[in-house]
């Protein structure tokens, strides 16, 4: 579903959603059916609006951008489910979290 210009351009978009929250992104990647984010952001931040931003611009964003992919994927006008998966890194160290990342393999 995604190619790397999908990629590309939704970190630009998820980038520029993070900064209304005070969010810093730290590390971005994906495969064709999901992405990878790696986030540092203060305990206020509810992460369940943040998600829900993220999620709600990036897919307006990219339906406007995209109009091929509305053609082959989109279906009920959304670009994500409506679920996450968001873990706590605790003690490991950050270096491992983002080799993990930069090891998935993005489409071509």
């Amino acid at each position: 579903m995604f190619a790397d210009r999908h990629l590309t351009r939704m970190e630009e978009i998820m980038r520029s959603v993070r900064q209304d929250f005070e969010v810093a992104l730290v590390e971005f990647n994906g495969e064709n059916n999901h992405v990878h984010l790696l986030e540092n952001f203060p305990p206020e931040v509810a992460r369940s609006k943040l998600v829900n931003s993220l999620k709600g611009v990036s897919s307006r964003r990219m339906r406007q951008e995209f109009p091929d992919l509305i053609e082959h994927h989109w279906r009920a006008q959304r670009l994500w489910s409506s679920s996450h998966f968001a873990g706590s890194v605790g003690g490991a160290p950050l270096s491992t979290v983002r080799q993990h990342i930069e090891q998935q393999h993005p489409p071509a």
